[in-house]
C-alpha cells in the first residue's frame, strides 16, 4: 500500500496485517465511540424523537420542545430513555465499527496493494448498518418509548427492563424487533456516511489538517451528510416504534406511517425535527470519530 492509503485515516491503516487482533481493534474502539455518542447527543435526540412523534400542536419548535421539556420535567428529562442506549450504543457500535473495520479488511485482501475506492469503503459502512441492525432495533424501540413519556398522564413504562417486559408480554419476544425493516433502510445509509467519509478525509489531508482535525472534521460532515439522506426513514422508523400498545395497531406497516405522515404534512412531515438533529449531526458524530480513530490509534 502506498503511503498515502496508510495515513489519510487511522482507521483504514493497516488493512493489510491480516492479525485476529487487528479484526478486533474495531469492536473494541466501537465501545468508546459509543459511550462519547450518548454523552454529547442524547439531549439532541430526545428533541428529535419527540418532534418525529407529537403531533403539529404541541411544540412550535425544537427550541419550543427543549424549554417546554426542561421547564415541565427538569433538565434530567433530555436524558430520558438514555439506559438502553448507553449499554446499547456500546454493543451497538461495538459491532457496526467492528463490521465495518473487518469488511475493510476483507475487501483489502481482495483487492492487494490498491487501496480501497470509496465505493467500497461505502459498501464497509453498508455491511456495518445492516448488521447492528439487529441489535439496535429493540434498543431505539425501548429507547424512543422511554422518551415519548412527558408525564405522569402519557407514563406507561416504569423503566427500561419493564417497557421490554410489557412488550414482550403483550405480543411475544418478536415484538422487540418490531421495527427491524426501517431500521435497515435507515442504517443503510451508514454507505453514504462512510463514502463521503473516505472522500473528506482525502481533501482535508490535501490541505493539510493535523490528523485530529481531518478526523473531527470528516467524522461532523459525513453525519451531515448522512442526516440529510437518512431523516426520512429515521422518522417513519420513530413513529412505527413508539404507537401505543394497542391492538388494532393505528399503523400496521411502516408504509402506513408513510402514507400518514405525506397525507397529513407532505414532504415536509418527513423532517420535521430535522432542526435538532442536524445541529446534533456534526459535534456527536465528529466527536464519536474521534474517539473511534483514537483507540484504534493508542491500539496500533
Amino acid at each position: 500500500m502506498t503511503k498515502e492509503t496508510t495515513t489519510h485515516s487511522t482507521a483504514n491503516a493497516n488493512l493489510d496485517d491480516q492479525s485476529i487482533y487487528n479484526r478486533f481493534r474495531g469492536f473494541a474502539a466501537g465501545v468508546a465511540s459509543g459511550i462519547t455518542k450518548l454523552t454529547v447527543g442524547h439531549p439532541f435526540d430526545t428533541v428529535k424523537v419527540r418532534m418525529q412523534t407529537s403531533s403539529n400542536d404541541r411544540f412550535k419548535g425544537p427550541l419550543d420542545c427543549l424549554m417546554k421539556t426542561v421547564r415541565q420535567e427538569g433538565v434530567r428529562a433530555l436524558y430520558k430513555g438514555a439506559t438502553p442506549p448507553l449499554v446499547g450504543w456500546m454493543f451497538m457500535d461495538s459491532i457496526m465499527l467492528g463490521t465495518l473495520h473487518n469488511a475493510r479488511l476483507i475487501q483489502q485482501k481482495w483487492n492487494g496493494d490498491k487501496p480501497l475506492t470509496v465505493f467500497q469503503h461505502g459498501l464497509a459502512g453498508l455491511a456495518g448498518g445492516l448488521t447492528v441492525s439487529f441489535v439496535a432495533t429493540p434498543v431505539e424501540q425501548i429507547k424512543s418509548r422511554l422518551q415519548v413519556q412527558y408525564d405522569a398522564s402519557t407514563k406507561v413504562y416504569s423503566g427500561p427492563i419493564n417497557c421490554a417486559t410489557q412488550l414482550v408480554r403483550n405480543n411475544g419476544i418478536t415484538a422487540l424487533w418490531n421495527g427491524l425493516l426501517p431500521t435497515m433502510l435507515f442504517r443503510s445509509w451508514f454507505f453514504v456516511f462512510w463514502a463521503s467519509y473516505d472522500v473528506f478525509t482525502r481533501q482535508l489531508k490535501k490541505m493539510e489538517f493535523s490528523d485530529g482535525a481531518t478526523t473531527f472534521i470528516a467524522g461532523g460532515l459525513s453525519a451531515t451528510t448522512f442526516w440529510i439522506g437518512a431523516f426520512p426513514a429515521d422518522s417513519v422508523k420513530n413513529r412505527y416504534m413508539t404507537q401505543p400498545d394497542v391492538t388494532p395497531k393505528k399503523y400496521p406497516t411502516p408504509m402506513s406511517v408513510a402514507k400518514h405522515i405525506y397525507n397529513t404534512n407532505g414532504l415536509r412531515g418527513f423532517y420535521r425535527g430535522f432542526l435538532p438533529s442536524f445541529i446534533r449531526a456534526f459535534p456527536t458524530n465528529a466527536a464519536a470519530v474521534t474517539a473511534f480513530e483514537t483507540v484504534m490509534r493508542l491500539l496500533a
